[in-house]
């Protein structure tokens, strides 16, 4: 007799075994034949619009775990938002412009002078070009879907001319001007540098004091002859271009009478001076106001000729130093505005390599940086020095070649941040942005302060860089009186020379060509020069809003901007005064920020440290779909950590997740839910609850989606697949699926729920397991209009799983499945005591109060089931005090014999002359199956 036959094993062709490395590539393939992509954005047709503007990375190499992880959560933004019901088109889109790859491809060609500037930019495009394949190949692998055919360039034609026109749109509003002005500048990469491309790292300096003579002046008289003021710096190439002395009007000065002299310095710096430069002071004369040393005199310590004045300026402190500032206009920002109240000249004689091309032949030639031991030792021969050491402090570098920077005043282009448009009365350009932070839905939350901090802080934008490959500041010089051409119609005709060939038409048309025929300068000449200056790249990606949004049904501003901390000072803040300047608004609704991906010891990742780990890597070893649970398991608003340990406990989870979904759709072999699915109201009641319960996670996880709050959905999904399902409905379901009539209301029950516990959990997964979600979804029934890819599908909504369940009975179940909790530690301890080997074996004896007593009788059919045992009994407690710390468990061994189908006891084998091996419950479904094919054959 094969009774075996008669049971509902599972059954299913679904690997155990993922294979992802081999499996992903195979899908990827198959989702670009049938142009799925194309298909999602068909099915949301009509949809209301949710867009997250990709921020453009440079094509310079391969992608890190940092470029991964920004693509991975950009997509789960997409793919939730999707499946949400809305239309979210996803636009890749690539910084091609700026340093990265214009040092690549100097290297590539030993130095730029070896082509023609129109070569040298043909080279830069090709070179960007390889490296966006590649990174889309790579982005692709990952399981993120895009417009991968048709991205943005910020090459493109159409793109440099949207650049371009921004710029003159700027220009006619009347936030541009030209100055000479100390900004960032880079020895390294010759090139001015704006606030966001530069960060401070350690840097040692010579720290020393020097001595400027009192050289004449009114104040002169009071204080006496013979008299030095002191200064410190840590910059001594910067002396020779000194051009005042800046006191604080409200602090008190003295001369202090020491073994070097007699010395002018803040009252308040004496005793720290004493410890910097063990002078000895034996009198002290003063004190005077600041301001009433306006207008001394001060002879420059090596430079013969030049005097300098002293002058007035409240950011001279006492934190430091003398309490007396060393001004050289050409290198610092306060000190040019000083200056520049003064009258006084703003001398910096530096070539774009930062040597000095006047001075003295001590230091004529020399880079700013070679010069510092030549000028300390100038100082030393002259006796100006009083005093030296080495000071490490934090200084600017160049955030791309992580070289120390310095202050150089140079003819620039700048964006006036405090200026309203056109000079008009109303908001200036800072005060707009500033309104603006506060109407922007800022994740985490702190992102407001800091941007509103850096905008309020900020000064005014230099946009112009000394280099070739970008976008030229579309402006030319008249040849004869030299003004600069600033007709914004008439340089309007550049755009459509850019919107043809794009911006190397500036490099191959003459200015006569690229401006209207007949324009001419206000001189009556008709002879130009271009400007050699490009734009900084950070108003090419700020810019991006204006050139993707607002076309191609890609609405304006976008909902979302998502992007690593460092772009507070990049993307998100070029964006900002862009939109506020051209749009008068944000361009983002939302901006969305995380942490830095670190190694296990919380330390960056980087080549120098051997701590890298390529998403490549991990998508060859573990495969793409965990290299996304990792994202999705992270709180990405602190750093995340990523290490071989990490992986390993992901795949463990994965496993648990897979085979949970295979144990599904391995019990759903014979259900089609068109033909088999219960009715909500014939629903057994277990399964009801689960499907309450599903709905609630259902609702649960849809909120944390909308908050992109992605690491409570994968926890929350994963702790209800292992725990509430595998561990719990799922095990209590085996006797019901297999053994139960195939297709009684019993198991059907079961199955139906099943099936939409299945289809709920799995689409709730769509956004983070792309491939093993769709993969699932394969093998689950469906209806034939949802044999589509999981990927065009929406989320199920919590009303639909509900199944019109009375909550209020979901308490019964709380309380249940904590009696079962403790049923199965008695059980657990029967085992060990080798009273029985498995929970089939025992009979549980339940004594309870009776209250508790009532609502185990309500479910006495279940209880069997959810405890898997074969028997149980129900005795009222004989004493409050027995029930106080609620129902108490005895096991005994089942009464009767094992059946041989469904290996529960029952005293009722045997009672069956014709099947005597079967128990009461598996007698008639034998018979059917069985009894039914004896008579048939």
């Amino acid at each position: 007799m094969d009774l075996k036959s008669t049971l509902n094993l599972p059954r299913t062709d679904f690997p155990m075994k993922a294979s992802l490395p081999k499996a992903e590539p195979a899908q990827l393939e198959k989702w670009e034949s049938q142009g799925l992509y194309a298909e999602i954005q068909k099915a949301r047709a009509g949809a209301p619009p949710y867009v997250l503007h990709d921020g453009p990375p440079y094509p310079t190499g391969a992608i890190h775990l940092g470029t991964a992880l920004n693509k991975i959560l950009k997509d789960m933004v997409v793919k939730s938002k999707t499946m949400a019901g809305f239309r979210s088109p996803y636009v890749p889109g690539w910084d091609c412009h700026g340093l990265p790859i214009e040092t690549k491809v100097e290297k590539e060609l030993g130095h730029k002078g070896a082509v023609s500037p129109a070569e040298f930019r043909k080279k830069c495009r090709e070179f960007a070009m390889h490296f966006v394949d590649q990174h889309r190949r790579d982005f692709k692998r990952l399981g993120v879907f895009g417009q991968w055919e048709k991205p943005y360039l910020t090459m493109s034609h159409e793109y440099e001319a949207c650049i371009a026109d921004a710029f003159l749109t700027f220009l006619e509003r009347g936030y541009v001007y030209r100055g000479l002005k100390p900004v960032y500048w880079c020895l390294t990469d010759s090139t001015a540098l704006a606030e966001a491309e530069v960060e401070y790292e350690d840097h040692t300096s010579p720290s020393i004091w020097v001595r400027f003579p009192i050289a004449g002046g009114a104040p002169a008289a009071k204080i006496g002859a013979n008299v030095d003021a002191v200064i410190w710096t840590t910059t001594p190439w910067t002396l020779p271009h000194n051009r005042a002395l800046a006191f604080h009007p409200d602090f008190e000065y003295v001369v202090a009478e020491t073994q070097h002299g007699a010395l002018l310095v803040a009252a308040e710096r004496v005793g720290p001076l004493k410890n910097d430069i063990g002078i000895e002071v034996s009198n002290l004369r003063g004190p005077w106001k600041g301001r009433e040393l306006e207008g001394l005199q001060f002879q420059h310590p090596f430079l013969k000729d030049l005097r300098v004045p002293a002058v007035l300026a409240d950011y001279v402190t006492l934190d430091t130093g003398t309490g007396i500032v060393h001004t050289a206009p050409g290198h610092g920002a306060e000190d040019f505005q000083t200056c520049q109240r003064y009258g006084l000249e703003t001398y910096a004689p530096l070539d774009s390599q930062g040597r000095y091309v006047e001075g003295l032949p001590a230091y004529k030639g020399k880079t700013v940086f070679e010069a510092n031991p030549v000028i300390v030792a100038l100082l030393r021969e002259r006796k100006m020095l009083l005093g030296e050491s080495k000071l490490t402090h934090s200084y600017p570098h160049c955030w791309r070649c992580h070289n120390p920077v310095i202050f150089r005043a140079t003819e620039q282009w700048f964006i006036k941040l405090d200026a309203a448009r056109n000079g008009a009365t109303g908001p200036t350009l800072r005060e707009r942005a500033l309104e603006e932070v506060k109407k922007v839905h800022w994740i985490p939350a702190w992102g407001q302060d800091r941007m509103h901090s850096m905008i309020a802080e900020r000064p005014d934008w230099c946009v112009s860089r000394q280099r070739f490959w970008g976008v030229p500041i579309p402006v030319f010089y008249c040849d004869a009186c030299g003004k600069v051409f600033d007709d914004v119609p008439a340089l309007r005709n550049v755009i459509k020379w850019f919107k043809r060939e794009g911006a190397d038409a500036w490099f191959q048309h003459s200015p006569e060509e690229l401006l209207p025929t007949g324009t001419k300068c206000s001189c009556g000449a008709a002879k130009w020069r271009k400007e050699n200056d490009i734009l900084d790249v950070w108003f090419d990606s700020g810019s991006s809003s204006l050139a993707v949004l607002g076309k191609d049904d890609l609405p304006w501003p976008a909902d979302m901007y998502l992007e690593g901390p460092d772009q507070f000072r990049g993307w998100f803040h070029s964006s900002l005064l862009i939109g506020a300047a051209i749009k008068e608004a944000a361009p983002y609704r939302n901006v969305l920020t995380y942490g830095w991906a670190v190694d296990e010891q919380g330390d960056p990742m980087s080549k120098s440290r051997g701590n890298v780990i390529l998403p490549r890597d991990i998508c060859d070893k573990w495969g793409a779909d965990l290299l996304r649970l990792w994202v999705a398991s992270q709180d990405y608003t602190t750093d995340m950590r990523l290490s071989d340990d990490v992986m390993k406990q992901l795949a463990e989870a994965y496993r648990k997740i897979r085979n949970t979904f295979r144990f599904a759709i391995s019990n759903l072999f014979d259900f089609d839910p068109s033909r088999d699915a219960v009715p909500d109201a014939q629903l057994e009641e277990f399964d009801a609850w689960m499907l309450h319960r599903t709905a609630a996670l259902a609702a649960e996880c849809s909120a944390w989606y909308e908050n992109f709050e992605f690491h409570r959905v994968y926890h929350a999904l994963h702790d209800f697949i292992t725990v509430d399902l595998s561990a719990f409905y799922f095990d209590i379901l085996k006797d019901r699926l297999y053994t139960f009539a195939a297709a009684g209301r019993e198991r059907r029950s079961a199955q139906t729920a099943m099936w939409r516990i299945s289809d709920a959990l799995i689409r709730l997964f769509g956004p983070i397991l792309v491939f093993t979600s769709e993969e699932i979804w394969k093998y689950l029934p469906h209806s034939t209009e949802e044999k589509r890819s999981i990927h065009t599908l929406v989320l199920r909504k919590p009303t639909d799983l509900s199944a019109g369940y009375d909550g209020k009975k979901a308490e019964n179940w709380t309380k249940l499945a904590a009696v079962r909790s403790t049923v199965l530690k008695a059980l657990e301890a029967a085992r060990n005591e080798k009273l029985i080997t498995s929970g089939l074996e025992a009979c549980v004896v339940l004594r309870a109060d009776v209250q508790m007593m009532g609502l185990l009788h309500s479910y006495e059919k279940w209880l069997r089931a959810l405890f898997i045992v074969s028997q149980v009994e129900l005795q009222l407690a004989d004493t409050t005090a027995e029930a106080k710390f609620g129902p108490s468990v005895l096991i005994r061994r089942a009464d009767g014999k094992k059946c041989e189908r469904c290996w529960n006891y029952s005293i009722h084998v045997g009672d069956s002359t014709k099947f005597p091996t079967v128990c009461e419950r598996c007698l008639p479904v034998v018979e059917a199956i069985l009894g039914g094919a004896a008579a048939a054959s």
